[in-house]
């Protein structure tokens, strides 16, 4: 089976993009495959604000990174992406903070990486 490495491009107003990583990782883990992380990336990094808050008929965006988290699947946040958009690095939630440079050994350890954009 395969190793994944999947990131997430868009911010939380993009709910189509999430919902299809989502499915997506499922999918792949249901299939076997193994999923090493999950990266956020640019304006995806607005889903680890302590801030984020939607309307009720909205999708449950901090819903569906739980349960990401509970499969077993790192999720990670861009450290540079987040400091740029204000976000607060030392309070993430199920987020770890990480660099570039540890995205790039874990994706050149992988067999292949999905892009969410």
């Amino acid at each position: 089976m395969s190793k994944f490495v999947l990131s997430l491009h868009t911010s939380v107003a993009d709910q189509h993009c999430l919902q299809n990583l989502s499915r997506f990782a499922h999918a792949a883990l249901q299939s076997g495959h193994q999923i090493d992380c999950i990266f956020l990336y640019q304006d995806a990094v607005s889903h680890a604000s302590e801030h984020l808050q939607l309307a009720s008929d909205e999708l449950d965006v901090k819903s569906v990174w739980q349960t990401l988290a509970e499969l077993g699947i790192p999720l990670m946040l861009c450290v540079t992406a987040a400091e740029k958009r204000a976000i607060d690095i030392n309070n993430t939630g199920l987020f770890k903070v990480a660099g570039l440079a540890e995205f790039a050994m874990l994706s050149a350890k992988a067999d292949k990486w999905v892009q969410f954009k």
